[in-house]
């Protein structure tokens, strides 16, 4: 059902871009929503793939809010993901597993325009890093409840899964898995 893949490989962002089409009342924003996702983790994989070349493995000294040590490298993709996502102009809230509450994210013209919160665990599995089992990143989109233009809220974030727009992983090693669905 997809005729393009007889003729040429595409590249991820290709094929999130060409697929968008096929979804009604789409604008563009989900796509450069799942290709930033993709950028940050572009960076992520690179250093977990290094994690024991350097010291970026171990704890960091604090714990999150499941009560879990910190590793060193989720504090290095929480800082990644949050900070490409910020920079994307379409994320209105981060919950992340590394954060005690909810980071809100204002529109670059400071009127909450933006649409979308992301619910992610930024690296799955850190603990494992030092006897090389895999790690990966878990990720849910919703889009927000309360009205655009307005700060976003908790209720934001505590959606029923029906409401989902989309949710995937991304499991990190010599060969990089990212799978969604929408």
């Amino acid at each position: 059902s997809f005729p393009m893949f007889d003729k040429q490989r595409l590249t991820m962002g290709e094929f999130i871009i060409a697929n968008q089409n096929s979804f009604q009342y789409t604008s563009g924003e989900l796509s450069r929503l799942l290709n930033g996702i993709r950028l940050a983790a572009k960076v992520v994989n690179h250093e977990v793939n290094k994690a024991g070349l350097v010291d970026i493995t171990g704890a960091a000294g604090d714990t999150n809010i499941q009560g879990e040590d910190q590793q060193k490298l989720d504090v290095l993709a929480n800082e990644k993901f949050i900070e490409t996502l910020k920079n994307r102009e379409i994320v209105c809230g981060i919950a992340s597993e590394e954060e005690d509450d909810f980071i809100t994210i204002n529109s670059f013209d400071k009127q909450h325009q933006n649409k979308y919160v992301v619910l992610i665990d930024p690296l799955d599995g850190s603990s494992n890093i030092d006897v090389n089992v895999s790690v990966g990143t878990i990720f849910s989109i919703y889009r927000r409840v309360t009205p655009v233009g307005t700060p976003v809220t908790l209720e934001d974030f505590l959606q029923p899964g029906k409401n989902q727009i989309a949710a995937g992983y991304i499991i990190y090693g010599t060969s990089t898995m990212y799978v969604y669905t929408t």
